[in-house]
């Protein structure tokens, strides 16, 4: 595949590794606060201060994002130069005298500051964002303690909370389009614009349509940059506390790996800790009735997903049925789904018909659990953490009930999980570790690592070579490092050798595989499948969101391609440390195959709750 693959993130315009065309480790001469210093050619100021541990403030400017300049909190002194300069749009290319705090300086950025609360409506201690919300946090900064240019008593805007997934309230907006950028660079699904003049503009959809009516596929990743509340998760809480306090109800939590890997930051740990323990004992605290394990599902998706892929090529290479479509596209993130049902619906039959783990332990908590608890379903509420915005739309799905109910009653993110463990007076690093609940407390790192970029790929490999051949995947520790990693569009094969009798067609196989993560870079695969360049794979997957799951649009503010590596970096060491690493060796997932789903995966039992069918009209069937 002979094609330049896009990062996962836009490029930022004044890199010196983009402008320097004058020779590897061009520098120039600069004095930085009266420090002479020798700079790369053509970085910003800002990184130059960054670099050399200066803080300047900043509000539009963001790691994932283009370079925009429109805030101005960024401003510097630059000698010769009659106005201020932004430092995060100033490439340094000549030698510059800049002075990053003035009393002129100072004084700009406070009235910067003063201008966008006067037109912010509503108070900090009511706000979802609040003690964590840029604005707050420079307003404390630079000792703002009255509103020196009046302040919006009145709300100009309706909250728009039609969307399951995503709210805006525009009273709280500071226009720094950074929202627009996410939707349109980062993702290109281009929900959200800057509209009108002067101090009519907003940010609007397209003719202000609410969000549950346009083409936003839920991903989440405009809250996850937003520096606000303008936007931020529709959360179910009080309803969850409300059946969590209903004695009649046996509500379940389903853990997916990722927030678990990511909830710490919401207590002041640094990214990159695990705390799987800690939460299963929160979540018990504040009234849970079961505490299960996502991955448990995640092995079951590998079972029915891997299958699937298998009868695939069964038909396309031994019947020679033309009607197959290859390479199969995973279909375990619903913003991804979402994307491919507005954006190529006329491809929605290279997905796989497996649902996502979410879904998938709903239909089984409901039906299988509730015979084996001797519960009625109907007393049962199904609550999944997840890393993810999409998850609340999906669970929601009209469609999403072949239990006879609603699968999955509620969606909570990472964010809205640590919010209740504290109003329930929770610390939760300085809780003890508790294992998860049988019988779905045991699932394999396979599972785990599905909250990654690349995960879901690696999980399937490791059951499906082994399947075919009888033998582990050939290589070391079973770690499949072309599948990891934060590169956008990663392609990478193994091949298939001495194959047992049943899967002896595929003899010699290169098993071919893609692993893309956002949106922007899934459009990028769904392009070259358009022209024929995907050919000969077999296998794509793809995640809506930047980093796979660990960078959903639930999980902690801030988020940036560093703190995403980390997350990672914590659930592949807890793979590492399984006692299981491959779905298919899981004795849970065996036993609900010999138990329950007895004529196997993908068989008319688990058909039927497992799996659904796309449609051309966006819509599913089960």
């Amino acid at each position: 595949m002979k094609k330049e693959l896009r990062s996962p993130v836009s490029q930022r315009p004044f890199n010196a590794e983009n402008i320097n065309k004058t020779g590897i480790g061009a520098e120039v001469s600069i004095e930085l606060n009266g420090k002479k210093l020798r700079v790369p050619l053509g970085r910003s100021i800002l990184d130059i201060c960054r670099d050399n541990n200066i803080h300047i403030p900043t509000l539009c400017y963001h790691e994932d994002l283009c370079i925009a300049g429109n805030c101005r909190m960024c401003l510097v002194e630059v000698e010769g130069m009659k106005n201020l300069q932004t430092a995060c749009s100033y490439p340094v290319t000549s030698p510059v005298k800049i002075k990053t705090f003035s009393n002129k300086v100072r004084k700009a950025r406070k009235h910067i500051v003063d201008l966008m609360l006067s037109e912010h409506y509503g108070e900090c201690y009511s706000c979802v964002r609040n003690n964590n919300c840029e604005l707050q946090r420079l307003a404390r900064e630079y000792g703002i303690d009255s509103y020196e240019f009046g302040h919006v008593c009145e709300p100009r805007f309706e909250v728009d909370d039609s969307s399951h997934a995503v709210v805006r309230d525009m009273d709280k907006c500071i226009l720094c389009r950074r929202c627009v950028r996410t939707c349109i660079d980062l993702q290109e699904v281009g929900v959200l614009e800057a509209v009108n003049r002067g101090y009519d503009t907003k940010i609007s959809t397209f003719m202000d349509t609410p969000l549950n009516d346009v083409i936003c596929i839920n991903c989440g990743q405009c809250i996850n940059r937003c520096p606000t509340a303008a936007l931020h998760a529709n959360d179910p809480s009080d309803q969850i506390w409300k059946a969590i306090e209903d004695p009649s109800k046996h509500v379940i939590l389903q853990t997916a790996p990722s927030p678990r890997a990511s909830i710490g930051e919401e207590f002041g740990l640094p990214p990159g800790n695990s705390m799987t323990g800690q939460l299963n004992t929160a979540a018990r605290m504040i009234g849970f009735d079961r505490v299960f394990d996502t991955n448990f599902s995640a092995d079951l998706t590998i079972m029915e997903e891997g299958t699937e892929l298998l009868g695939r090529l069964k038909k396309a290479i031994v019947d020679k049925d033309k009607s197959v479509m290859l390479p199969q596209f995973t279909s375990c993130s619903p913003g991804w789904v979402k994307f491919i049902e507005h954006f190529y619906p006329e491809k929605l039959d290279y997905l796989s018909t497996a649902k996502s783990p979410q879904q998938m332990f709903g239909a089984v908590l409901k039906t299988f659990y509730a015979e084996e608890s001797g519960i009625d379903p109907a007393d049962i509420v199904t609550v999944a953490l997840m890393p993810c915005a999409a998850k609340k739309f999906e669970c929601n799905r009209p469609e999403m009930n072949s239990s006879g109910f609603k699968d999955v009653d509620y969606g909570l993110t990472t964010r809205e999980m640590a919010k209740m463990i504290r109003e329930a007076g929770l610390v939760l690093p300085e809780l003890p570790k508790s294992s998860f609940d049988d019988p779905f407390g045991e699932a394999s790192g396979a599972g785990l690592i599905f909250g990654s970029t690349g995960g879901v790929m690696e999980a399937a490999l490791r059951t499906v070579y082994e399947l075919v051949t009888g033998r582990p995947v050939p290589f070391k520790d079973l770690n499949i490092e072309a599948c990891r990693g934060m590169k956008g569009i990663k392609e990478a094969s193994v091949k298939l050798e001495n194959c047992i009798e049943e899967f002896s067609f595929l003899e010699g196989t290169d098993l071919k595989f893609i692993v893309a993560h956002g949106t922007a870079n899934a459009k990028v695969v769904m392009d070259m499948l358009i022209k024929g360049e995907l050919e000969g794979y077999h296998f794509v997957e793809i995640m809506a969101c930047p980093g796979g799951c660990i960078g959903g649009g639930g999980q902690p503010i801030p988020t940036s391609e560093s703190i995403r590596k980390l997350r990672a970096k914590a659930i592949y060491e807890e793979d590492g440390a399984s006692a299981v690493r491959k779905s298919h060796e899981n004795p849970k997932i065996k036993y609900i195959y010999e138990k329950y789903f007895t004529d196997g995966p993908c068989g008319k039992i688990s058909h039927k709750l497992l799996h659904t069918k796309y449609t051309k009209r966006g819509k599913f069937i089960n």
